[in-house]
């Protein structure tokens, strides 16, 4: 768990606090838990290169545009499908 030293004084309101309940507040969320947005833009570079890249006509480079944005969701129907689920 992070800790942080600060000068200042933070309320102890519930709205101030961290929604994962981890002890720190919302100040300092994005500094423990950001990583997940550097890893879903890497993503989306990579599958819109490889869309745009891959497309055909100028309708084929809209639609791999759209399907880079939803990378995510094709990617856990691909896994939930493997598994059968």
């Amino acid at each position: 768990m992070w800790k942080w030293n600060t000068m200042e004084n933070e309320p102890d309101e519930r709205s101030s606090r961290c929604w994962c309940d981890v002890g720190h507040t919302m100040k300092y969320h994005a500094v423990c838990h950001g990583s997940g947005g550097a890893l879903y833009w890497l993503g989306f570079l990579g599958a819109l290169y490889y869309y745009l890249t891959t497309a055909t006509s100028f309708l084929g480079g809209i639609l791999g545009i759209i399907k880079a944005f939803l990378w995510p969701a094709f990617l856990a129907y691909g896994v939930l499908k493997y598994l059968g689920i």
